[in-house]
């Protein structure tokens, strides 16, 4: 019986640093804080909004397994001021990547099992978000990670197809506007490969290349962050190769058994790493919770 618990935290490094390391080793984290055993906060994405740090996060419990969308406030000294659940579904929600564009928030957290991605924006930002019925995206795209390059939008992610393309397959889709029209790549899957496929944070630009954390996920769910350099993007074509691969350094214990977010955030970096837990606990949840469905019934 194994479970992963994860744990977000803050780096006071920007991204640039840790990539020139190539290593996040000397590197010391702030914890946000595990909130118990069968909660936890993972895939950590933020933006810095009039002298504080909002870290939008998803918030997991292994009870219910379906996870919310939570924000963290710091302000400029990194002490922390409040967190908020600022969006809930009837279906499982991570991954919250974060921007500002002409003047408005917008975040895209994953949903696939809502059989599609959604955009929402900021009506009362940082508290309260609703869906833009602009946007549309052609599927129910994984860890959707966007990114403005060379005069157009482009979404990294990977398929809602069986467990093993969801963690091997990356594909992309660009449009003109951030709403869309979506065109998925001729290429897709640009790359295969269980080692780093998976989007994993934030993509960076790299002079006419991009750099695109990408989960290793040969071990472990989510076992390392692995650096993927994209060049030759166009919208016929797309050469990927791996770059560097980063682990959960020592100075992370006891969260070293993982590490899949890799989240630039100005002068900060938000990462998330692991610890697997032999406790019965999570089993003795997923038990009850099949009981109680069967007496439904």
């Amino acid at each position: 019986m194994r479970t992963d618990q994860w744990q977000s935290g803050i780096i006071r490094a920007p991204l640039s640093t840790i990539l020139q390391a190539g290593s996040l080793d000397g590197l010391s984290v702030q914890w946000i804080g595990n909130d118990h055993g069968m909660r936890f906060l993972a895939d950590p994405f933020g933006i810095w909004h009039q002298n504080h740090l909002y870290v939008f996060a998803e918030a997991y419990d292994y009870r219910t397994k379906c996870g919310k969308i939570d924000v963290l406030i710091y302000d400029s000294e990194l002490t922390f001021k409040h967190r908020k659940r600022v969006i809930s579904e009837p279906w499982h929600l991570s991954y919250p990547v974060v921007g500002e564009h002409e003047g408005h928030f917008w975040m895209l957290p994953e949903a696939h099992r809502s059989g599609k991605l959604s955009l929402y924006r900021a009506t009362n930002f940082p508290d309260e978000w609703k869906k833009d019925d602009l946007f549309s995206f052609p599927v129910a795209a994984i860890d959707a990670s966007p990114l403005y390059f060379q005069g157009r939008w482009w979404m990294f992610f990977s398929p809602p197809g069986t467990a093993l393309q969801k963690k091997s397959e990356l594909h992309c889709a660009f449009a003109d506007s951030l709403t869309g029209k979506w065109h998925l790549h001729p290429q897709n899957p640009i790359r295969v490969d269980v080692a780093s496929a998976r989007p994993g944070g934030t993509p960076i630009i790299d002079g006419d290349t991009i750099l695109l954390p990408t989960q290793d996920c040969t071990q472990t769910y989510g076992g390392g962050i692995s650096l993927v350099r994209i060049s030759g993007l166009d919208t016929q074509r797309c050469e990927s190769s791996l770059e560097s691969t980063l682990k959960a350094p020592p100075s992370f214990a006891p969260w070293t058994d993982g590490l899949h977010t890799l989240s630039a955030t100005g002068s900060v970096t938000l990462v998330d790493a692991k610890r697997i837990s032999h406790s019965p606990e999570r089993h003795f949840h997923d038990v009850f919770r099949w009981l109680r469905k069967k007496l439904r019934k």
